[in-house]
């Protein structure tokens, strides 16, 4: 019996220790100003999409007929809340990349709290991960831009999470889909009456953040046709599906969305495929802060991110470059610890860096994601703040600007 009970303590001490040590919320004392977090307290709810008549792209056959399913969307909504004396706080269980292994984050957000009346409506924010990735994967963000009054919504993308990955077909077809089917929901949601978000979402003012798969999706919701050679590809969704997401369509740019009013995209995924060429970017004109590491070798950095950045001459655009970083530059949580051991050394290079700190890195996206949608959904202009790199990191970071025409 006090082996058992000594057991016992050992496992909800490993818990509790977990639990502390992947804090998600965490701000360095030499973090940019606008890494704090906001005034606002945050809530948190899981809720399930689906979307009907969808099509199946795992089980199209080249040459057959499009497989219909309904596709299932889980999403974490993050959200300025009255918490009613409720202390903050709280746990999410996560699928790490070693889909077998939950991690125990640790955040500020109270789960299903009430929303906040007094200050809705709210801009709306989604976020979208890479491939594969989860809802959690930058929730960082999540937490940190509902303090400062958004509602943000990150995407579980089926087909394409850490315990459902499937082949990349489905998501180069579905990505730009499911981005723009959830700023729908969201819509909707803020006029159903039964909802909890009734009234609380400013759809019209939307922000979209896609890291690496995400972010090939947000190019192309924000006017980046694909390319005439990805539609039929080696890698292509089958029998020209992503004809609707490309240049070939004439009526491609007609049906971008203005309710996107800015991008913020890291690491984007595809210039270095192939899947734009330079005058497929001639499209995108909403302003979009681009983000992404000089030793991207998964994306691109010269020839994918800060190509993409050069190209879409007729938007407004920044671009954030860590120097000496990889592809895992800004967006992902820390290591979750649970994965911190040898027998896990391929699932930790998802969320480490050769040369940054996590945090460092986190602080550093959710100070420039904070100008950049503060400006552009809400009118809030820190132009100096958005053109100087913070003092502790002159030598790391490199900061460029191109306005339209350039």
């Amino acid at each position: 019996m006090y082996k058992l009970l000594l057991v016992f303590i050992s496992i909800v001490f490993i818990y509790m220790s977990n639990a502390q040590d992947n804090r998600i919320d965490n701000i360095n004392p030499d973090a940019p100003a606008l890494a704090a977090f906001g005034s606002f307290d945050i809530g948190v709810r899981t809720i399930e999409i689906v979307i009907p008549n969808s099509t199946d792209v795992i089980n199209t056959a080249r040459g057959g007929e499009s497989v219909i399913y309904n596709r299932v969307l889980n999403l974490e909504v993050w959200y300025p809340a009255d918490l009613k004396g409720q202390e903050p706080g709280t746990t999410y269980k996560a699928v790490t990349r070693n889909p077998d292994i939950i991690a125990s984050l640790t955040g500020r957000a109270v789960r299903d709290a009430e929303i906040l009346f007094a200050n809705a409506p709210y801009p709306s924010i989604i976020i979208s991960h890479g491939w594969p990735g989860n809802r959690y994967l930058i929730s960082h963000t999540g937490e940190n831009l509902a303090s400062k009054g958004y509602i943000v919504t990150a995407i579980d993308h089926a087909e394409s999470t850490y315990d459902d990955q499937q082949a990349i077909t489905s998501t180069l077809y579905h990505r730009s889909l499911d981005q723009m089917v959830v700023l729908n929901a969201l819509a909707s949601f803020s006029e159903d009456s039964e909802s909890f978000l009734n009234s609380m979402v400013d759809a019209e003012n939307t922000g979209i953040i896609g890291y690496s798969m995400g972010g090939y999706g947000l190019i192309n919701n924000l006017g980046g046709g694909f390319s005439e050679k990805s539609v039929n590809g080696f890698i292509s969704p089958p029998n020209g599906l992503l004809e609707i997401h490309s240049t070939l369509d004439p009526s491609f740019i007609g049906r971008l969305d203005p309710r996107i009013k800015a991008g913020f995209a890291i690491a984007p995924w595809g210039m270095n495929a192939g899947f734009w060429e330079l005058d497929d970017l001639a499209g995108v004109t909403v302003p979009t802060f681009y983000l992404a590491g000089d030793q991207d070798k998964t994306a691109g950095y010269e020839n994918g991110t800060k190509k993409i950045f050069q190209g879409t001459v007729n938007s407004n655009r920044y671009l954030l470059t860590f120097i000496g970083a990889g592809h895992n530059a800004g967006a992902p949580i820390p290591l979750p610890t649970e994965l911190n051991n040898d027998a896990n050394i391929e699932a930790a290079e998802h969320y480490r860096d050769d040369v940054w700190d996590s945090v460092e890195m986190n602080n550093i996206m959710d100070h420039y994601a904070t100008i950049w949608f503060d400006h552009y959904l809400k009118g809030t202009t820190r132009e100096r703040a958005l053109n100087t790199i913070p003092s502790p990191y002159q030598e790391r970071l490199v900061i460029e600007h191109l306005p339209v025409g350039e």
